[in-house]
């Protein structure tokens, strides 16, 4: 195996792996050998470079660049000279992980706080009423501290994104000198 062939190798070893791990971001691996391919090049490439490296349509190329610049892995470049759309995946890890982290985290903790508030604001509804049973009045009031509980850790939660949208998170887990 000539050097050519072993850095082939070695990419494809990344990409693949990409590949497999592409889910973490909601995306197929069709989208990962994408990514992948688009990772290792030094240039920015059309849809039409994409296709014709990968072997597949252009639409399948266009589907996954829009998912991918959804998901903040890949980014629309100009080039003077060039018509075509070009694209390029970012270069900042750390903040696509952020970016991917915090948006849905951010979605999740918003759902769920809104649930929680509207239970507990019926549950102390439900507390006031004449007509409960002593078992009733326990289950509400426990109930209640469960929910009081899952709260305070949506809160903390919370703060945990802050920590991530406004780079804290470095102060905690500082990145290696060799790695920033």
């Amino acid at each position: 195996m000539d050097a050519e062939q072993k850095l082939e190798k070695s990419r494809k070893r990344i990409t693949e792996s990409i590949a497999q791990n592409i889910h973490l971001y909601g995306l197929p691996p069709s989208a990962g050998r994408q990514f992948g391919m688009m990772f290792f090049e030094d240039r920015p490439l059309t849809l039409d470079d994409m296709s014709a490296e990968l072997g597949m349509s252009k639409t399948s190329m266009s589907t996954s660049i829009r998912a991918m610049s959804d998901a903040k892995l890949v980014e629309r470049v100009w080039e003077r000279g060039v018509r075509k759309d070009l694209y390029k995946v970012k270069d900042d890890w750390y903040q696509i992980f952020i970016d991917m982290f915090t948006v849905k985290w951010r979605r999740a903790v918003s759902l769920h706080s809104a649930a929680i508030r509207k239970s507990l604001s019926e549950l102390n509804e439900l507390k006031q009423e004449d007509s409960l049973t002593t078992d009733l009045l326990a289950a509400i009031n426990n109930d209640i501290e469960k929910l009081e509980y899952i709260r305070a850790y949506y809160n903390w939660l919370d703060r945990l994104i802050d920590a991530f949208e406004d780079q804290k998170i470095f102060d905690l887990v500082p990145l290696d000198e060799e790695e920033a």
